[in-house]
């Protein structure tokens, strides 16, 4: 926390014991509540699949509970990424195994008066439909449909654009685009972000020549449309792990694990 001459203090808030509230918070940052509380992820512990956990700042201290332990198998687990909030203040995130074929899952979880409720909505079968959806989580937008990226499955093998909307008693998934892993790049670990036009923007890590690629893809009248914005030639970044930031102007950030002068990697710039 910041101090009165400028300086910062650093302080653990909570330590987690590898046990029922969970092991190994890996990929995903926090999110705060309009309480002030924080939720997050951590990828093992708790059934040995991971957890969900809530902590709470009261009289000083920090206190955690977990929210949901993952089972694995046709239940959702490893969740590496972090959580999303709908209006209706649920949860929603994904993992990157567990579901009915082990390919992943996007979950919710549901706040009840006996406290929070766990449903897969979707499980991924490793096909045309995507696989393992990794750092990323998921995004909704003002209507409560979920978006996310899966970086394995598709009709190419090399990951997915997906949404997954109410349907009935259900939800539906439709496959957006599927990366080639040609020039249009492929594995997108990361998640996706929302321009003010609607659009999606989002970086693939691999294709394109090993680079990776930062991509759009807008809503059109024929359907989504899949935009390759910048191929990614090494000495200008290279892998890029992490999704981008959209500016007000509509210019694009993001990070790259590799590449650059050093080849330790770069911060880079994309201006529409």
């Amino acid at each position: 926390m910041p101090g009165s001459n400028g300086s910062w203090t650093f302080s653990v808030i909570y330590s987690f014991t590898g046990g029922s509230d969970g092991f190994a918070p890996a990929f995903g940052s926090l999110i705060f509540d309009p309480a002030g509380n924080l939720y997050g992820t951590a990828e093992m512990g708790g059934q040995g699949s991971g957890t969900v956990f809530k902590l709470t700042h009261s009289k000083g201290a920090w206190k955690e509970k977990t929210l949901y332990a993952f089972a694995g198998g046709s239940d959702a687990g490893y969740p590496l990424a972090g959580l999303s909030w709908d209006t209706a203040g649920n949860l929603y995130g994904a993992t990157v195994r567990g579901g009915t074929a082990n390919a992943g899952a996007v979950f919710q979880l549901k706040h009840v008066k006996t406290g929070w409720k766990e449903k897969v909505l979707y499980s991924f079968t490793g096909g045309n439909d995507g696989a393992y959806p990794e750092y990323g989580g998921v995004t909704l937008n003002a209507a409560g449909a979920v978006y996310g990226t899966a970086a394995g499955g598709g009709t190419s093998g090399q990951g997915v654009v997906f949404v997954l909307k109410p349907f009935k008693s259900d939800w539906k998934e439709t496959v957006l685009y599927s990366f080639t892993g040609g020039g249009d790049g492929g594995q997108p670990f990361a998640g996706l972000t929302f321009s003010t036009a609607g659009n999606l923007f989002g970086a693939a890590a691999y294709g394109a020549n090993g680079g990776g690629t930062v991509f759009k893809v807008a809503h059109t009248t024929s359907g989504w449309k899949e935009s390759t914005l910048h191929t990614f030639a090494g000495s200008d970044g290279q892998y890029p792990y992490a999704g981008v930031v959209v500016d007000s102007k509509g210019k694009l950030y993001g990070t790259t694990f590799r590449g650059g002068t050093g080849n330790a990697g770069v911060v880079y710039q994309v201006t529409p």
